[in-house]
C-alpha cells in the first residue's frame, strides 16, 4: 500500500467540507472581538472617574458595532431583491393638512428639536464648530436656530427644547458659546455623541493605548450621526423627555438652513386621522442632477429603508444616480417617536448598515491605515413601525457645505424672517441657481469674502461658474448664465455696478484706483 502524497491529503482534507473553513473564520472573528474587548476595557478603565461609567457604555457600543462589522458578509442590499416603492410609502407634502393655531400650541408641547452639531468648519477654512460660521446679518447657524425656536416659543406660548448633539471636536466650544443665549426664551440641552477609537486595519486593535483624547486626538473619531440614538439615551435626555410627555423629536443637520419646525408634518405625526401613528418620517425631496450621490428610499424585505451610495454595488452606481429610477433623495430631516427610539434600543433591534471608512492618517509620526466604523441616522428607518417618507419642497433642503452655498444664502435671493430664510418673491422660479466657485481662490470663507465688495444681485441668475483670480466690485448684477475664467497668471476684476447677463468673461481685466 503506497503512502498518500501529502499534497493530495491536504487537498482532500480541504475538499471534505467547507464547514472547517467556516469554523476557522468564526474562530478568528471571535478572537478578534475578544482581543478588541480587552483593549476597550483597558481604555475605559483609564477614563477619569466621573466619566468612567459613560465611557464603558460607549466602548460597549463600539464593541457591538465591531461585532456586526465582523459578521457582515457581502453587500447589505442585493440589487435584484429591491421592490418598487408601494403606494403611500412617500406622501406628498401638498396633501398635508394645515393645523389650527390652538392645535399648534398643543402639538408643540409634544416636540423636541435636535440639531446635529458635531462638525467642524475646517472644510471651509474655519476653526471650531461649523455652527459658529457667520451666515447672514452677522448671525451664525447656531444664532439662527436659537432665533427660530425662540420665535416659536413666544408666538405659541410654549417651551420647545433645543438639543444639540456635539462631538468631542465641538463640545467645549459649543458649551462656551451657548452661554450668550441664557436670557432668551429657549431651553438648550447638549450632549456629546460617542467617541470611538480608530482601529488599525492590520491588527484590528485600537491605535491608541491610553484614554487622553486631547493629547491623542488623531486616535479617536465621532462615528457618524447614526450614533444619535444610543448617545441620546446614554445622556439621560431621551428618558427625561418621555417622562415630560414629549412624543417626537425633529432631527436635522445644523447647516441645513431649510430645516425649520414644520407644523403640517408635526400634525401628520400627532393627528394621523385614520392611520396608526408613524414612528419615523424621513423628509425627501425631488432629485436633480446635482443630487445624484444623495441617499434614496427603497422598499426591501417589506420595509422602507434608506439606500446610500456606499451600499451600491459598482455595476449599479449609474442606476443609483439615475433621476428616473430613484426620484427622491434624503434631506436628513428626520422625525422620530421618542418611545419607539427607546423600544428599539432596549430590544437591541437597531441594526443600521455600517459605513466602513478606510483612511490613512499620520499618528505619532507614522502613516497608519485605519478603519472607522460609522452609521447614518436615516438608516434606522427600517426598524421602526409604519415609517414613511414625505416629499417636501426643495426649500426645506438648504445645506451650506461650501462657499458657493454661502454665496446663495447671503444674497438677495433670500430674506430673513425670525431666524428662517425665505426665498424672495421676485425670483420667478423656486429653484436655486447652480454655482461653482474655484477651489483655489474661493473655498475658504475669508478668501471668499475678500473677493466680493458686497454680494452680487442673484435674483435672475441660473448658473454661475468662477475660476481663477477673480474679484467683484460693489452692486454687481448677475443674470442667466455667467462664466468668468481667469487663466493662470491673469486676474479679472468685475467693476462696480456691472451687469453681466449670459456672458463669458475670460482673459485679464485689472481695475486699479487712480
Amino acid at each position: 500500500m503506497h503512502p498518500q502524497h501529502p499534497q493530495t491529503e491536504k487537498v482532500k482534507g480541504h475538499s471534505r467540507s467547507s464547514s472547517s473553513s467556516r469554523e476557522f473564520r468564526e474562530k478568528t472573528k471571535q478572537d478578534a472581538l475578544n482581543n478588541l474587548n480587552k483593549e476597550l476595557n483597558k481604555l475605559a478603565d483609564m477614563a477619569p472617574p466621573a466619566q468612567r461609567e459613560l465611557v464603558h457604555k460607549e466602548m460597549q457600543g463600539f464593541s457591538d458595532l465591531f461585532e456586526r462589522f465582523l459578521a457582515e458578509e457581502g453587500p447589505s442590499v442585493q440589487w435584484d431583491r429591491m421592490e418598487k416603492l408601494p403606494d403611500g410609502a412617500v406622501r406628498n407634502y401638498q396633501t398635508l393638512e394645515v393645523p389650527t393655531t390652538d392645535l399648534v400650541h398643543q402639538m408643540l408641547q409634544k416636540l423636541v428639536v435636535v440639531k446635529l452639531n458635531g462638525g467642524l468648519g475646517t472644510s471651509m477654512g474655519c476653526h471650531g464648530p461649523k455652527s459658529v460660521i457667520t451666515v447672514r446679518n452677522n448671525l451664525t447657524f447656531l444664532d439662527l436656530t436659537v432665533q427660530q425656536i425662540e420665535h416659536l416659543n413666544k408666538t405659541y406660548k410654549v417651551n420647545v427644547p433645543l438639543v444639540l448633539m456635539n462631538s468631542f471636536n465641538t463640545d467645549e466650544d459649543t458649551e462656551k458659546i451657548i452661554r450668550k443665549y441664557k436670557n432668551l426664551q429657549v431651553e438648550i440641552h447638549t450632549f456629546s455623541q460617542s467617541c470611538y477609537p480608530r482601529i488599525n486595519r492590520e491588527t484590528l486593535l485600537p491605535i491608541t493605548n491610553g484614554y487622553d483624547i486631547e493629547k491623542d486626538v488623531e486616535a479617536w473619531y465621532p462615528p457618524g450621526h447614526g450614533d444619535f440614538y444610543k448617545s441620546f439615551q446614554n445622556s439621560g435626555l431621551l428618558r427625561k423627555f418621555i417622562e415630560n410627555n414629549r412624543e417626537y423629536c425633529f432631527i436635522s443637520n445644523i447647516d441645513n438652513l431649510g430645516a425649520t419646525v414644520d407644523m403640517q408634518i408635526l400634525n401628520k405625526l400627532l393627528n394621523p386621522a385614520q392611520e396608526s401613528k408613524h414612528e419615523f418620517v424621513m423628509e425627501v425631496t425631488d432629485k436633480t442632477r446635482a443630487d445624484v450621490k444623495g441617499g434614496t428610499l427603497i422598499q426591501y424585505e417589506n420595509k422602507l429603508r434608506l439606500l446610500e451610495i456606499a451600499q451600491v454595488p459598482k455595476e449599479h452606481i449609474d442606476d443609483f444616480k439615475s433621476v428616473k429610477t430613484f426620484k427622491f433623495f434624503n434631506t436628513n430631516n428626520i422625525w422620530a417617536k421618542l418611545s419607539a427610539i427607546e423600544r428599539v434600543l432596549n430590544e437591541k433591534t437597531l441594526n443600521m448598515e455600517i459605513i466602513t471608512n478606510d483612511k490613512t492618517i499620520k499618528h505619532k509620526g507614522n502613516n497608519l491605515n485605519v478603519i472607522q466604523l460609522e452609521t447614518a441616522v436615516g438608516a434606522a428607518m427600517k426598524v421602526f413601525e409604519n415609517a414613511i417618507g414625505i416629499n417636501v419642497p426643495r426649500s426645506r433642503f438648504l445645506p451650506v457645505k461650501k462657499t458657493s452655498d454661502l454665496l446663495l444664502v447671503m444674497s438677495n435671493l433670500y430674506s430673513m424672517r425670525n431666524g428662517s430664510l425665505v426665498m424672495s418673491p421676485q425670483r420667478m422660479f423656486p429653484t436655486t441657481p447652480l454655482v461653482k466657485l474655484g477651489d483655489n481662490n474661493f473655498s475658504k470663507v475669508n478668501d471668499f469674502l475678500n473677493r466680493f465688495a458686497n454680494i452680487p444681485d442673484l435674483i435672475e441668475l441660473d448658473h454661475l461658474t468662477v475660476s481663477g483670480d477673480v474679484t467683484f466690485g460693489r452692486s454687481v448684477s448677475l443674470k442667466g448664465t455667467v462664466i468668468i475664467i481667469a487663466n493662470h497668471g491673469d486676474r479679472i476684476d468685475i467693476p462696480s455696478g456691472a451687469l453681466l447677463e449670459n456672458k463669458i468673461v475670460s482673459g485679464n481685466l485689472r481695475i486699479l484706483d487712480h
